[in-house]
């Protein structure tokens, strides 16, 4: 299985199942990850911090049963991420990625990160912290930069979450380029959201070193070369 602690030599390619055909799921995780993608992404919504409801602990184990040595790296875009972490953990999830937003100081009836992290680890998995676009870069730094060296992954969004699909938006390089100048080799620095051919350079330029692609990716016709064109953004 992936060590995400470990620096890669090309940018991982995380395939994000929520533009999969729901109806064939397994043979089209089967055939990106055969195709070269190294991890699968799940983004789980709860209606409530974005207006869309996804998958769950059931679409995880059944994920997990399927595909028993891939490493599963879950986004969580839920308003209170540590009522599940229990139950992700049992289902076989290997990284449990909350919100800054849904943290303190941002929410000061929120999350307390440095808790909610311990409790990750403890349930065994890895912890990632997310930051969405109209999240400033000071309130980033005073959301995460006290557990960034806590962290396994820190995920910069580049779309508004909540759909596949949209326009990818450059303004949030500048966070990407901070995280790489302050985070330590064991942490991924991972973007999601309208990474392409034309922009994932943009990304693995300013310091992402995993790559999350979904409409790019499983809307192709020749993914193989999607996912070796993404690789070679790195070279």
């Amino acid at each position: 299985m992936l060590d995400i602690t470990q620096q890669p030599k090309e940018p991982l390619i995380a395939a994000s199942i929520l533009s999969a055909d729901f109806g064939a799921m397994a043979d089209d995780c089967r055939d990106v990850l055969g195709k070269g993608a190294d991890l699968l992404h799940i983004d789980v919504m709860d209606g409530h911090f974005v207006p869309n409801l996804t998958m769950g602990a059931d679409m995880i184990r059944g994920i997990r049963r399927h595909f028993p040595d891939v490493f599963l790296d879950v986004h969580l875009m839920v308003e209170r991420p540590g009522d599940y972490v229990a139950s992700f953990a049992q289902a076989g999830a290997n990284l449990f990625a909350f919100h800054v937003e849904v943290c303190k100081p941002m929410r000061p009836d929120g999350v307390d990160a440095g808790e909610l992290i311990e409790h990750i680890r403890g349930a065994g998995m890895s912890p990632g912290m997310v930051v969405n676009p109209p999240t400033t870069i000071e309130q980033f730094e005073q959301g995460i930069g006290p557990h960034l060296g806590d962290l396994d992954l820190a995920l910069v969004m580049s779309v508004n979450p909540g759909r596949s699909g949209q326009k990818f938006i450059k303004d949030v390089l500048g966070k990407t380029r901070w995280l790489k100048e302050r985070a330590g080799s064991g942490t991924r620095i991972e973007m999601d959201g309208g990474l392409n051919l034309e922009t994932t350079p943009l990304a693995v330029a300013a310091g992402a070193d995993t790559i999350v692609t979904a409409s790019a990716l499983f809307g192709s016709d020749d993914r193989a070369a999607v996912i070796a064109s993404m690789k070679a953004a790195g070279a």
